[in-house]
């Protein structure tokens, strides 16, 4: 069925057809039900996309997003963040999904999904203007009875005393008494094509019982795997926010247990895989830290526990830690270079991918660029080379020019070579063909997974 054809259902979604203020709040003048429900999506990022292609295949959708040329690739059926299929994302389109620039557009929606990014400055102070600009937008259209539930990560109370307050500003409406609310913390994990939006568990909030209940049914009815509903939209976002920081809490130990192997001149790798053999062991692998979650989130935590003062140790020391590991990696490198009697200064070095993580093309955050600026100090005959990265993107945002193809050029070209990133395409590749002698050059393998013959060094 096209929900923008359907004379009964889709017609609200049309522009040109949108009702007009009276006749929408007479129509939903009373509680939602969840066959009546509309959704308009803001935020077609690696969240918002996967999220709108599923609540499609029930409900009327809407996706919105402020980059008309990120719409008009999705309008024509390619994702270029490839979280979302091209055959899933066209078949969505031929049953009505439809992704739009328009503020107007989304009038007709009564059910509005928040998914823009929550980033943090220069000096890693939480960046709310997304979320005041996406609640800008939802105050503008949203009606009686509607709901609003926000998928950004945020620190506890962002939602209630920061978004919501933008919303009755701009609509004029009442919180809680005209428009109601959620909280429904995003779970994607890039790349990630096992724990796919679907399949993961959801945790759900609302304002009141009855809008909880609303929210929880309208994600369950979506879900394989359910949801689980939240006392209050504040416990909410407190357990998305943890959910990173403890992460990086732990990859953080590991790291500091790397740098402490290292300098004893134990493997560890060697090391986790015998303590893994221990029933209750967290099994972790030290590595860089980048991306838009486990390394801005506790950002959030921390800045908000502050305010109510307290001062949090543990989360500000793993931070540290894991901002310094990209340093850390460029230095060891040197450090093997010159066991081997390699000239450091203007070495031929290849660096082994960009992203933040392996498989996938986000470069938010990645801490390659750390060991990048760190090399940079020695050499200037760098070269970054990362197939699933695209070249304009990483210059935009990095003022770095990488190479995305033509690797078989490479070979035979460097002094050492840095695995930064475990893409699939390197794990088939024999990393020592790329140095200029094998027998001499350093293979320094960042993510513990080339042969152990291989490599010179490791994390």
């Amino acid at each position: 069925m096209c929900y923008f054809c359907d004379p009964d259902i889709g017609r609200a979604l049309l522009p040109d057809s949108n009702p007009s203020m009276a006749q929408k709040e007479e129509n939903v003048q009373n509680t939602l039900s969840i066959k009546d429900i509309r959704i308009a999506i803001i935020g077609l990022g690696y969240v918002g996309l996967p999220l709108a292609r599923l609540f499609s295949t029930k409900f009327p959708t809407i996706g919105m997003d402020k980059n008309p040329q990120r719409v008009q690739a999705l309008m024509a059926g390619h994702d270029e963040t490839r979280e979302v299929d091209d055959a899933l994302l066209q078949e969505a389109i031929a049953h009505g999904f439809r992704c739009t620039t328009r503020v107007e557009d989304i009038r007709g929606c009564n059910f509005y999904i928040v998914a823009t990014p929550t980033p943090v400055d220069e000096n890693n102070r939480p960046d709310l203007r997304p979320l005041w600009s996406a609640s800008r937008t939802v105050g503008q259209v949203i009606s009686r009875g509607d709901v609003v539930v926000y998928e950004s990560t945020v620190y506890p109370g962002v939602t209630e005393e920061e978004c919501l307050p933008i919303i009755e500003q701009v609509s004029g409406l009442r919180y809680n008494q005209d428009f109601f609310a959620g909280y429904s913390p995003e779970r994607i994990n890039p790349g990630d094509r096992v724990h796919t939006v679907e399949k993961i568990k959801k945790v759900t909030s609302g304002s009141t019982p009855e809008t909880a209940d609303l929210v929880d049914a309208v994600y369950n009815s979506v879900l394989e795997n359910g949801t689980h509903k939240a006392p209050s939209i504040r416990v909410a976002e407190a357990s998305k926010i943890i959910e990173n920081s403890q992460r990086d809490v732990n990859i953080a130990f590991i790291n500091e247990l790397a740098k402490i192997f290292n300098a004893m001149g134990i493997d560890t790798h060697d090391v986790l895989e015998a303590a893994a053999t221990k029933w209750n062991f967290i099994h972790l692998s030290p590595g860089l830290v980048g991306g838009h979650c486990i390394s801005v989130d506790p950002y959030y935590l921390i800045q908000r526990a502050q305010v109510y003062g307290v001062l949090p140790r543990i989360m500000f020391s793993a931070r540290r830690l894991n901002d310094g590991m990209g340093d850390y990696v460029a230095n060891q490198t040197i450090k093997a270079m010159n066991l081997k009697g390699l000239r450091v200064k203007d070495a031929r070095i290849l660096i082994l991918g960009f992203t933040f993580k392996e498989n996938c093309p986000d470069i938010r955050n990645t801490k390659v660029v750390d060991i990048y600026h760190t090399l940079r100090e020695y050499t200037g005959n760098l070269v970054v080379y990362d197939p699933w990265a695209d070249g304009n993107a990483v210059r935009e945002a990095y003022g770095i020019d990488i190479r995305c193809s033509g690797i078989e050029n490479l070979h035979g070209s460097f002094d050492a070579v840095i695995l930064a990133v475990a893409h699939r395409e390197f794990l088939l590749m024999d990393a020592r063909r790329f140095l200029d002698k094998p027998e001499e050059g350093v293979v320094y393998d960042v993510k513990g997974c080339l042969p152990r013959t291989s490599v010179d060094a490791r994390l």
